[in-house]
């Protein structure tokens, strides 16, 4: 869009200033070519292939085209073969008028890369308009006292054609009275006069018709010819007379109708009708000249608006006449005098809308700028915001370039408004405005970014296949293709993880799914990379590091190591029935193969022969005497103790103990199978003949259980004997000698932990005595998972 009004410079302005101009033109030579007007079109005017050196194509692939000033395109180029063409036949004088020479300027523009050719073509004149006088004929009143060589001003005929095609000679029908005499102007155009050779006798001829004819100097030459009527009057003395042949005047261009140009005046001698003048003009019909005189003031008034940039001077021819038909005539040079009328004109010659982003400095645009005022009038200063990454460079005349100040981001803008702003330096001064907008094409020089370096997600185990599990995200800042994402999974690091079984993720949004049920006891954490890649070319990529954290669930029971579930026969405990209350008689050893509160256990006495004689320890599972004993307590005793978690909802499990009271340790004792626990109980006669035969036993043997058990009371106060008999099995079994009021082992979760199956590996304290019952212990380097348990 633009617009025309007076407004002050604005900041970064390129003047074009005559030295620059000057030093373009001593450095820029122009291809001048000259045709014929009237030429067909399709003429072949030059090769600028060949006369700028280009090679055949190389037009064609430069983006080259012919630049002309004007909406009408007069020339073409064939890219192909570099010839210049006429569009359309070619009239000189509808193009330049009056002006010679007559030349038509041609900018060849070439785009990649850009570079800028002045060509000029000059039209040449041809004999094709014959001269023409404005008016059918002419009147002329000459008196009869007029003298031999008297002279009369005619009006001159027309001609289009200039040089040697304009009119070049004036001749007039034969006769005895007048002939016809030939004079140049200061603009080199001829003017005829009319010269009496004998004087006129009214009573013989009162009116003479003769033929004026003009001819113009082409081969052949073309004539037009005007009638020339006299009157023969009566004796008229004196002719009128200008005070100057010549007037000088200069005139505003924006003077309005009917403004006063000048007055002229001429004086006649003579008195009555022949000392009365009238004033005309002698050339051209009032019609077409912007100037009208009043035949008898003779001023000299605007009829019509005057244009600088149209006709800069007129020289016109001011005839007085009196009444006897005696002429006068002088000469009015008008000068007309430029305003400030013209608002710069802005022709936009190519445009790139759009620009890819971190191009190093790139055309934008090429423009021609003009003003058809003169002097400063005409002087020209371009300019565009100050703020903008972009400059404007002049080329040559009127010709810039808009080009990029550097390489663009479209991340940081992705368009510009730019307003390419040229004033003139007249007064006042005028404008014109021409917005443009560019566009920042995306080039992929972003890679994806990640919201996160580092994701950590949360998974309950026991979870169903194709749980969302959680998403990764990333963005990119660049546009379209270059922005869309695709999401993957990279190879993990360990190579044993097998991570395309265990999740999946969704390669248009990132969100991440768990392919199968995760079990907290085979695996607790794992941690791989994901890639997004985007769609640009070449393609970037970056990646983000995910950790799944499996969350337990109480999915598992507690497991009883201790005393042994699965063995053949049961574990009896020996209790002294002198033992105090508080007194050890044995330790509950369970595990869970949960974690956190799920792990925690708590221990609670669920069943009892003689309930209030024993008591379990919440926290330890320690089985100890809540009294002393007496006589009249059972010998055996059931005890059925609940172990049980803290997990939502509790798991638990139960274990049964069988307790032997005995005097003391040489007492014999025998297991009691689990299948007949009553009948055990009623035969007291086996247990008498098993104590019979235990005290008449070695007295070595004897000694030896004296002995250890004093040192055994010595280091502890109460020291229980736990004496478990096993029978052969998978799982080995151990006689458990215990110092103190607990020890702590270290036990290895043999197999899959789910299956419950454990097995001893060693005390971990020195004190523990461990006998091996004849099963090979596995080394610790084979456990999966280990506990400590006291």
């Amino acid at each position: 869009m633009e617009t025309a009004q007076a407004k002050p410079p604005q900041i970064r302005q390129v003047i074009f200033l005559a030295m620059l101009l000057f030093l373009w033109e001593a450095d820029s030579e122009a291809i001048r070519y000259s045709v014929p007007e009237e030429t067909e079109s399709g003429y072949s005017v030059a090769n600028l292939a060949k006369d700028l050196g280009l090679r055949v194509g190389e037009l064609a692939t430069r983006g080259a085209r012919i630049h002309h000033k004007g909406s009408k395109q007069l020339l073409q180029l064939d890219v192909k073969t570099g010839d210049l063409l006429l569009q359309e036949k070619l009239d000189r004088e509808v193009l330049c008028g009056a002006i010679e020479p007559c030349i038509l300027h041609f900018q060849l523009l070439l785009e990649h890369p850009v570079q800028l050719f002045q060509v000029d073509v000059q039209l040449t004149d041809v004999n094709d308009h014959s001269p023409e006088f404005l008016d059918r004929e002419m009147f002329l009143k000459i008196p009869e006292s007029a003298q031999a060589g008297t002279v009369f001003p005619l009006k001159s005929a027309q001609d289009l054609d200039i040089g040697s095609n304009s009119v070049q000679n004036y001749t007039i029908s034969p006769n005895s009275n007048f002939r016809v005499v030939i004079h140049n102007r200061g603009d080199g155009r001829k003017y005829p006069e009319l010269v009496l050779g004998k004087a006129l006798d009214r009573e013989e001829h009162p009116e003479l018709i003769l033929t004026l004819t003009a001819l113009d100097g082409g081969v052949p030459p073309r004539s037009g010819t005007v009638t020339v009527r006299i009157e023969v009057v009566d004796m008229n003395d004196n002719a009128p007379e200008f005070l100057q042949s010549l007037f000088e005047v200069h005139v505003r261009e924006n003077s309005p109708i009917n403004s006063l140009v000048l007055i002229v005046s001429a004086r006649d001698l003579d008195a009555g009708a022949s000392g009365s003048v009238a004033y005309s003009l002698l050339e051209g019909h009032e019609v077409s000249q912007p100037f009208v005189i009043d035949e008898k003031t003779g001023e000299i008034r605007l009829q019509r608006a005057l244009d600088y940039e149209v006709n800069q001077h007129y020289i016109i021819e001011i005839a007085a006449t009196d009444g006897g038909g005696l002429v006068g005539k002088c000469t009015v040079a008008i000068e007309v005098v430029d305003v400030n009328d013209n608002a710069p004109e802005l022709i936009m010659s190519t445009l790139t809308s759009s620009i890819p982003e971190n191009s190093p400095e790139t055309v934008v645009a090429i423009f021609s700028v003009s003003d058809p005022d003169s002097g400063d009038n005409g002087r020209m200063v371009c300019s565009i915001q100050n703020d903008l990454p972009f400059l404007l460079k002049p080329t040559f005349k009127n010709f810039y370039t808009l080009v990029t100040e550097g390489p663009l981001d479209r991340e940081s803008r992705a368009q510009y408004n730019i307003t390419i702003t040229v004033t003139d330096l007249g007064t006042p001064r005028l404008e014109t405005e021409h917005s443009i907008t560019v566009l920042v094409s995306d080039v992929n020089d972003n890679a994806p970014a990640f919201s996160q370096t580092f994701y950590t997600l949360s998974v309950r185990e026991n979870n169903s296949p194709a749980l969302h599990i959680g998403s990764v995200s990333a963005t990119d800042r660049d546009s379209g293709s270059n922005a869309q994402l695709t999401y993957s999974l990279l190879p993990p690091q360990d190579p044993h993880l097998p991570l395309a079984s265990l999740v999946s993720i969704n390669a248009d949004n990132g969100q991440l799914f768990a392919l199968r049920a995760l079990d907290f006891e085979a695996l607790q954490a794992f941690e791989f990379r994901v890639g997004a890649t985007d769609h640009g070319s070449p393609a970037l990529s970056s990646q983000t590091l995910v950790r799944v954290v499996v969350l337990d669930d109480n999915d598992n029971s507690p497991f009883v190591l201790y005393p042994l579930q699965n063995a053949s026969a049961p574990c009896t405990e020996l209790v002294p029935r002198a033992a105090e209350p508080g007194y050890l008689v044995t330790k509950v050893v369970a595990v869970d193969g949960d974690s956190g509160q799920n792990a925690w256990l708590s221990f609670q006495l669920l069943k009892a022969t003689e309930p209030g004689l024993f008591g379990v320890w919440a926290h330890n599972g320690e089985v100890r005497t809540a009294r002393l004993l007496s006589e009249r307590d059972a010998a055996r005793h059931r005890l059925v103790v609940l172990v049980k978690d803290n997990g939502e909802p509790p798991l638990s499990a139960s274990v049964t103990l069988h307790v032997l009271l005995v005097d003391g340790f040489s007492q014999p004792y025998l297991p009691l199978p689990e299948v007949a626990p009553e009948r055990a109980q009623a035969d007291s006669l086996t247990v008498y003949l098993v104590i019979a035969l235990a005290s008449v036993s070695s007295l070595f043997l004897f000694s030896v259980l004296v002995f250890v058990a004093v040192r055994l009371c010595r280091r502890h106060r109460a020291a229980p004997l736990g004496v478990c008999s096993v029978p052969e099995g998978h799982f080995p079994s151990h006689l458990v000698d215990v110092s103190g009021t607990g020890t702590l082992y270290e036990v290895c979760l043999a197999g899959n932990s789910g299956s419950g199956e454990f097995k001893f590996l060693k005390p971990t304290f020195p004190n523990l005595l461990v006998q091996d019952t004849g099963t090979e212990i596995k080394e610790k380097s084979n456990c999966r998972n280990s506990f400590i348990f006291s």
